[in-house]
């Protein structure tokens, strides 16, 4: 498997695991026994995932508790990343808090889950409209001159916000929504290739609907390698770019397997070509 070093300095395979999918509709409560949960968490690892993307709404609080669960004491080379800056109150409903004392208490709650005194990666979950971006970022930037983040991340961000941002201070990610057939963010990707930063595309298998909606193309190129929709799906983005850090979820072990297994597939020029066809 392919690496990508974080800010030039946190190696991890390129091919990750998110946690969204251990929790329940909406992103609210359980899904899972926690032991299975638990279990999809270790043979992630296992099989190779070093870049572990969390989120402290999902569940709320939910999922990074599992990680702690599952994985701590974390071994060497296991990069964390969560995320905050949104307040989820119920099944898909969320509100937008860049406050800065609340973006510390979130923090802090994070650190708490997690069982950690510095998270490797610490996501702005969404950009507060109603703060200043400055006052966000210097947030997180105070939280990471007292040892408490590694580095810097945005979510879900345009070119302009992401350029005004490395104004501020070093971001050394992107999560922004990326996959076959949603090229929206191609303009932020360009700037992350330019700037060295990492992408990690949520939904990079359109939360569950990309192999259905891919058609022939999907179909035709998975054919030649004996593959499924979803692996070739997965390795595209591993193939389309270097600073791309696909982290699909699953809570299924099953599942997981194939998604890991995309990391093994090589496509071809043509390849290539014909799932240019299916944006």
């Amino acid at each position: 498997m392919t690496t990508f070093a974080i800010a030039g300095r946190l190696t991890v395979n390129r091919l990750g695991y998110g946690t969204g999918q251990l929790t329940g509709s909406g992103y609210w409560g359980e899904r899972l026994a926690p032991e299975d949960a638990v279990a999809v968490l270790r043979r992630a690892v296992e099989r190779g995932a070093t870049l572990i993307d969390t989120a402290d709404n999902y569940g709320p609080g939910l999922a990074e508790e599992l990680v702690a669960r599952a994985l701590h004491p974390y071994g060497n080379g296991l990069v964390l990343a969560t995320k905050g800056g949104v307040i989820r109150t119920g099944p898909d409903v969320w509100h937008i808090d860049g406050r800065p004392a609340s973006l510390r208490a979130r923090c802090e709650a994070s650190l708490r889950r997690l069982r950690v005194e510095t998270v490797d990666l610490y996501q702005l979950h969404r950009i507060d409209p109603e703060v200043p971006l400055a006052d966000q970022l210097g947030t997180l930037a105070e939280l990471r001159a007292q040892g408490k983040i590694r580095h810097i991340g945005l979510d879900t961000v345009t070119p302009e916000e992401l350029a005004e941002a490395m104004t501020i201070t070093e971001i050394a990610s992107v999560q922004n929504r990326y996959n076959l057939l949603d090229r929206g963010s191609e303009p932020v990707l360009e700037l992350c290739e330019a700037r060295g930063l990492a992408f990690l595309p949520w939904f990079p298998l359109g939360n569950g609907k990309l192999a259905a909606a891919g058609g022939s193309p999907l179909a035709e190129v998975a054919a030649r390698h004996d593959a499924t929709p979803n692996q070739v799906a997965l390795a595209w983005l591993l193939h389309r770019s270097p600073v791309l850090l696909p982290t699909p979820g699953t809570g299924s072990l099953a599942h997981l397997e194939e998604n890991m297994d995309a990391a093994a597939l090589r496509l071809t020029d043509q390849d290539m070509e014909t799932l240019a066809g299916a944006a």
